[in-house]
């Protein structure tokens, strides 16, 4: 069996975006959850995963490659529950309830992007084929 390598600039749009975001995202995190909390560094990284989290979750919108509900999935859902949960940890942070930040926060990093990008894994994915061959 020759390794044949998948690119994702070939995936349909928006799953080079969707891909790209997850991965700054995913470093980002694991950086914050290792920083000190409430310096600088902290909040300019933070603005950085948020968008970027924002980001990975409209373009999952738009991603139709399981379909289980017509062209959705539940994969849909996580995209429309991390948007509103970086809206609720925002809000958390901002009004100084940092427990609620920080475990929404942590919850969107392990569930949505460790969790979740595991199943990107699963033959058949794009991710699957880009770091296991075609």
């Amino acid at each position: 069996m020759q390794f044949e390598p998948t690119f994702l600039a070939a995936e349909p749009f928006p799953i080079p975006l969707h891909a790209f975001f997850s991965l700054i995202a995913l470093v980002l995190g694991a950086v914050q959850l290792a920083l000190r909390k409430g310096t600088g560094l902290h909040r300019a990284l933070g603005y950085v995963w948020v968008t970027s989290m924002a980001l990975v979750a409209f373009s999952g919108l738009f991603i139709h490659q399981i379909r289980l509900i017509g062209p959705f999935s539940p994969i849909h859902l996580l995209s429309v529950t991390v948007l509103m949960m970086l809206a609720v940890s925002i809000r958390a942070a901002r009004r100084g309830d940092i427990e609620r930040h920080r475990k929404s926060m942590t919850y969107m990093y392990v569930l949505g992007l460790v969790l979740t990008g595991g199943f990107t894994l699963l033959p058949g994915r794009a991710m699957n084929a880009v770091f296991f061959g075609g």
